[in-house]
């Protein structure tokens, strides 16, 4: 397969907001795919290398975008662009950037002028966008002929798209419905939808539920196999080596096997939460932290399992999982790892629940179907999250300089939401509120490192931090290409725990219109 037939796919993504033509047209590509070009196209459809980040930045790149010269020697195939990418990828060591340079000059001059705009949007992560993920999933279902559901799953269990389009296309439903669960492999997570009162999401989700305490913590996944305990964060980045207390913690609970879902966060000597930079900290983020992290302690918070003792629990009820946590963690020694909560609380009690949860210094409460199994990666309303202050998770897609006070700093961040139909993000404001210096000087710092275009008022980034803005509503607007503006929208702080795929989308909102 060419480079050309990747891109012209991609195009044609791009020229739809319909997502049944988005998921046909990457289907029609995958159907044309060789066994071994399977897993690098759907990456590249997905909007990333298969081989991860390449330390490619916006600056090594800007001149390729723009050269229109036609290309050198054969059109490039698939398998010869991502044979490149892989050298590239294991470029390191002295003299590495100018091996690198002289690889991206290599690749840049076999392509086409419309390859390489694509080739840049790839490898600068302008590609990435979010929701596009779900759309290739639906792709992969119809190319393969296979139950969408199958193919949700598998990825849910391996955790690999390209590698599930590989699996699906090659083996069916048969070699899909092979994928287990596999005690030191990452699970996809689980999502809470965002509800709009307690009383709600009672009402959507009835009187079998159970209400838990929302922490302003950090998720984790904690696998244990034996003495080995593994610990892995909400976008399945291993971080074990950097929480010895909380593996401590698993190592000792009365079990073989296990796979704990959860929070963590740092506490202060009240047993209330720290500031939430405090805890991510600990987990190596990039964003701006505590000054001292060996002072901050980590303290674990389990309200799910997903495996004990060789027994997959994933497609039982939560009720069922729920036991065996309780199980697992009945000994007084262990009963504080529990999450607090109430299980099929009268409305009362599951007022006191969210009351007891702020005075604590938490976020608010999650409510949980107790009949619903765990539907790894997706936002579905079996869980639903209830906060007092409207908060949404936006993705910035670019930064002005600021002026007076500010000049010289990055300050007003331009905010988007995700497209749940799978196009790029949508701006949906802008906002200078709630910054301290330390956050300004921190945005200055690295927003550079995320540029994508540098015009003369500010930056254009690629779309992958998440930041947390708390709003006060939203307004039909058409200053905006959503038709819908943010009503009075202030930083609360970076969330370098989620990606851009786990942003807010635009129909969270939609639904705070007044």
């Amino acid at each position: 397969m060419l480079l050309a037939d990747v891109v012209a796919a991609s195009g044609a993504v791009t020229a739809t907001r319909a997502r049944t033509a988005k998921a046909a047209a990457i289907a029609d590509v995958l159907r044309a795919a060789a066994p071994a070009e399977v897993e690098p196209v759907t990456a590249w459809l997905a909007g990333e290398p298969r081989q991860g980040r390449l330390g490619v930045g916006w600056r090594s790149l800007a001149g390729f975008a723009g050269d229109e010269t036609a290309p050198a020697g054969e059109p490039l195939t698939v398998t010869a662009v991502d044979d490149a990418l892989t050298a590239l990828a294991a470029t390191s060591g002295p003299g590495s950037a100018a091996r690198r340079d002289a690889a991206l000059t290599a690749l840049f001059s076999a392509a086409a002028p419309g390859e390489r705009r694509f080739l840049v949007r790839l490898l600068t992560g302008e590609l990435r966008q979010g929701a596009l993920e779900g759309v290739v999933l639906e792709a992969v279902a119809a190319a393969a002929g296979v139950p969408a559901a199958a193919v949700r799953r598998a990825f849910m269990l391996t955790g690999s798209l390209p590698g599930t389009a590989t699996t699906a296309l090659a083996g069916g439903v048969e070699a899909l419905d092979a994928a287990r669960l596999q005690v030191g492999r990452p699970v996809r997570p689980m999502l809470a939808s965002p509800g709009s009162s307690l009383e709600q999401a009672l009402a959507d989700l009835g009187a079998d539920v159970t209400v838990e305490f929302k922490l302003d913590g950090a998720r984790i996944q904690v696998h244990r196999d034996g003495d080995e305990v593994r610990v892995w964060t909400r976008t399945l980045r291993e971080v074990t080596d950097g929480v010895p207390e909380l593996a401590e913690r698993v190592r000792a609970l009365p079990c073989r096997t296990a796979v704990l879902d959860g929070e963590t966060l740092a506490l202060d000597d009240d047993g209330r939460p720290r500031a939430f930079q405090d805890t991510m900290s600990r987990f190596g983020s990039d964003g701006p932290g505590a000054d001292d992290d060996a002072a901050v302690l980590l303290s674990p918070f389990f309200f799910d399992v997903l495996h004990l003792d060789g027994v997959d629990l994933l497609d039982e009820p939560l009720h069922v999982r729920l036991d065996a946590l309780a199980g697992l963690l009945a000994a007084d020694e262990h009963a504080a790892l529990r999450m607090p909560g109430i299980r099929s609380p009268a409305a009362e009690a599951a007022a006191q629940v969210l009351d007891d949860a702020l005075a604590a210094g938490h976020e608010g409460v999650v409510v949980k179907a107790l009949d619903a199994p765990y539907a790894a990666g997706r936002r579905g309303k079996a869980w639903q999250k209830v906060k007092p202050v409207h908060t949404l998770d936006l993705v910035v897609l670019g930064a002005e300089w600021g002026y007076g006070r500010r000049s010289g700093s990055l300050s007003n961040i331009h905010l988007g939401a995700r497209d749940p139909d799978g196009g790029a993000p949508v701006m949906v404001g802008k906002t200078f509120k709630g910054m301290t210096d330390e956050l300004l000087a921190w945005q200055t710092r690295t927003f550079p490192e995320l540029a994508r275009e540098e015009p003369p008022w500010g930056l254009l980034l690629r779309p992958e931090l998440v930041v947390e803005i708390a709003v006060d509503g939203a307004q039909r607007s058409t200053r905006y290409p959503g038709g819908l503006a943010l009503r009075f929208a202030r930083v609360l702080r970076y969330r370098p725990d989620k990606t851009a795929a786990e942003a807010d989308t635009l129909d969270a909102v939609r639904a705070l219109l007044a």
